[in-house]
């Protein structure tokens, strides 16, 4: 007896003055990246694992408040000159220092990334010079007054010239100049199964909580959930709406909600003669192309009921949209309201631009990429086809393949979303309607090629406006000028959720990014 009460003090002692366990986590996402070049694609899955493993010059806040990255400070020597300070603490996961020229070189990358489905090259028109002054000093020039310029080049990755220069698209998904200064460190990518990130001990901002990582691609909503509740992982994104109610009802999960800035919407092909998925009635294809009209563009919006999308299909989780960027982000118009549906409005439009017959098409949406997408693009298919359309099919695909082939102009009227990081709409509305020009870098995620130099002009002109007031001011003219226009019909601005385990914390965020770097241990 005596032995024994004299180690169950020592055991007490050597157990109080070991380390604690390392935590680990693991995330369950619904869409998987196309790459691991974090310059090769500006969309959602691709960014989501970039932002962890490199850095930018600026973050975003949860409510997309923008805040010094790796820069430091920036300062207007005149309107078409910047010089930015880079903080002196930041290193690559190799030891080295982030230096001006690694910005100069990722900047420079930026412009042309062969093959990319939605390029960084529109966060980097319009600079004409880039100086490494000295190692943490970088000078920029612009061609034009750029009152905007850290909105845009930003929010673009920076790489490591000595690891990233001259590596092709295979040797970053293979690891080889995968190399950031961000809070992980990339270790592997299994395409089809999971991305594995180890903690960076020597990040310069918020110590992770976590020592490993581990991304599971999990498409399938239910079995996303189902993963979660059995403990097979400690997060997920994609929340299906059906599914809230009971997730914050069960013991040990906590829901995290946030309105977004993501409009889901509804692109045509306005542009060509002859598009590939318009018909006759016979499945015929149809030229001119009808969709090349603002009537039938706009009876096509009216056509659609967006409330009942929501309540329906999105128990509620979604706000009716009518333009860009929803109330509170600087550059929504109060004056666009949704068009509302109105099928004998739709019908008489049609019949005005001579198709009171109506015509084939078909619709095409991902089918991982948001909560209910290919569920709403069945509702839409039903909707077009009370207006007195033929919808001849609805079409999807997992959205690492569905993003690339919208980029190639490969559908007629296909479903997508634009997600606003920036405070303000202007940087999106440039990529998203701005006539797509890779040399001057705008319009680049214009995947139906619309183009009004009108529109443009206005835009440009906004855009260079240092005074807030006047920028503001002709960002929202230029919004009600490319609506009225209607390129696309704006559906709904989503309500996003994640689920995690009691013993996670996770920062809700409008840009509806799923990253270790945004999850702790709960206190």
């Amino acid at each position: 007896m005596k032995h024994r009460l004299t180690l169950a003090p020592i055991a007490l002692l050597l157990a109080l003055n070991a380390p604690a366990l390392a935590a680990d986590l693991v995330i369950g996402t619904a869409t998987e990246p196309s790459a691991m070049d974090p310059l090769f694609s500006r969309t959602g899955p691709n960014q989501n694992i970039a932002q962890q493993i490199f850095d930018r010059l600026v973050e975003p806040d949860a409510k997309l408040g923008m805040h010094p990255g790796l820069a430091e400070s920036w300062t207007v020597v005149n309107p078409t000159t910047w010089r930015i300070k880079l903080r002196a603490d930041a290193k690559f996961h190799d030891g080295k220092p982030v230096t001006a020229d690694d910005v100069v070189f990722s900047l420079e990358r930026a412009r042309n990334v062969p093959n990319s489905p939605a390029p960084f090259s529109n966060n980097v028109s319009g600079v004409t010079g880039l100086t490494a002054v000295d190692a943490t000093t970088l000078e920029v020039k612009t061609e034009a007054p750029t009152p905007d310029l850290m909105e845009r080049i930003g929010f673009v990755y920076i790489l490591q010239r000595a690891a990233a220069q001259g590596k092709s698209l295979q040797d970053y998904n293979k690891g080889d100049g995968t190399i950031g200064s961000g809070p992980y460190k990339f270790k592997e990518w299994v395409p089809g199964d999971r991305v594995v990130l180890t903690r960076n001990d020597a990040y310069w901002g918020k110590k992770p909580d976590f020592e490993n990582v581990t991304i599971k691609f999990i498409s399938n909503d239910a079995a996303r959930v189902a993963a979660l509740r059995s403990g097979a992982v400690d997060l997920i994104d994609g929340v299906p709406p059906a599914d809230l109610p009971t997730l914050e009802k069960t013991a040990g999960i906590k829901v995290h909600t946030t309105p977004s800035a993501r409009l889901i919407y509804l692109a045509l092909d306005g542009t060509r003669d002859e598009s590939p998925f318009v018909t006759d009635k016979d499945g015929k294809p149809l030229v001119p192309n009808p969709l090349k009209d603002v009537r039938v563009r706009t009876a096509i919006a009216k056509m659609i009921n967006t409330p009942a999308i929501v309540e329906r299909i999105l128990n509620g989780a979604g706000v009716p949209g009518a333009q860009l960027v929803p109330d509170g982000v600087q550059g929504s118009d109060p004056t666009i309201k949704p068009i509302a549906f109105d099928l004998n409005g739709a019908k008489a439009l049609l019949a005005e631009a001579g198709l009171k017959d109506g015509f084939g098409i078909t619709i095409h949406s991902s089918n991982d990429r948001f909560a209910g997408d290919k569920d709403i693009a069945q509702a839409i298919g039903q909707m077009l086809t009370r207006g007195g359309l033929k919808v001849n099919g609805v079409v999807t695909q997992p959205y690492n393949v569905y993003a690339g082939n919208a980029t190639k102009q490969s559908f007629s009227a296909f479903i997508f979303s634009l997600g606003n990081t920036t405070p303000t709409s202007g940087p999106g509305l440039r990529n998203l309607f701005m006539t797509n020009d890779p040399k001057a870098g705008t319009g680049g995620f214009n995947r139906t090629r619309y183009s009004n130099p009108a529109f443009d002009k206005a835009l440009t002109e906004a855009l260079s406006k240092f005074d807030e007031k006047e920028r503001i001011t002709g960002i929202q003219a230029a919004t009600r000028m490319v609506f009225k226009d209607m390129p696309i019909v704006p559906l709904y601005w989503q309500t996003v959720s994640w689920a995690s385990k009691a013993t996670i914390a996770y920062e809700a965020n409008m840009s509806e990014d799923t990253a270790a770097n945004l999850a702790r241990l709960a206190k």
